[in-house]
């Protein structure tokens, strides 16, 4: 535990150091969760070495090309490959077999409202890839949720300062509602789908 702790300190050190873009391949390659990531640049902000847009700016994209990554992956080296490789990038086969299910039932649409909801968010990059989603869609969407996801945590990991450890236990009031909106963002997109998809067929 002393050699994963003296790892991750070294880290957040190297991720200081590069300021904006420690921020952006921290969350880019995923060793330590994003969730932390974000809140470290959030207390980084509190020191003054960063700006508070420029980190949500680099968390961004960070957080976009992460799962863009997922979606590569996915797309051109299909389900065998994620099979024997996915452990490597923390993606179990029950996670695919969930996401996957989530897609097949809910669309695309899944990929900006499953972005908030756990288990699903990691994983939904998955599905989109197999599927051959489109790109730009798929880079949109998630676009739409990380920036969002970025603000809270990089805001929150700011309002604790020296005490941004603390970033799971102050988070967890803002979880579920967002978890709740997610929720009831996707019902609405499920209800519109369904709308439209019945007066296709009765015009045909």
């Amino acid at each position: 535990m002393g050699f994963i702790s003296d790892v991750v300190s070294q880290l957040f050190q190297w991720i200081q150091g590069l300021g904006y873009f420690g921020i952006m391949i921290g969350l880019m390659v995923e060793v330590i969760p994003s969730e932390i990531v974000l809140a470290y640049g959030g207390y980084l902000v509190y020191l003054g070495d960063i700006n508070f847009w420029g980190a949500v700016l680099f968390g961004t994209i960070g957080g976009v090309f992460a799962q863009l990554f997922i979606y590569w992956i996915s797309r051109y080296g299909g389900r065998p490959v994620l099979n024997k490789f996915g452990k490597y990038i923390f993606i179990k086969e029950s996670h695919i077999d969930h996401a996957e299910k989530w897609f097949n039932k809910y669309g695309t649409g899944i990929i900006f409202s499953g972005r908030f909801i756990p288990v699903v968010r990691h994983a939904i990059s998955i599905p989109a890839g197999l599927a051959k989603m489109s790109t730009w869609r798929f880079t949109w969407l998630t676009t739409l949720a990380v920036i969002p996801w970025s603000i809270l945590f990089i805001s929150l990991g700011y309002q604790l300062g020296s005490q941004w450890e603390r970033i799971d236990e102050v988070a967890a009031p803002y979880i579920i509602p967002i978890v709740l909106t997610a929720a009831g963002l996707l019902i609405v997109y499920l209800v519109v789908k369904t709308v439209l998809t019945r007066r296709k067929k009765s015009r045909a």
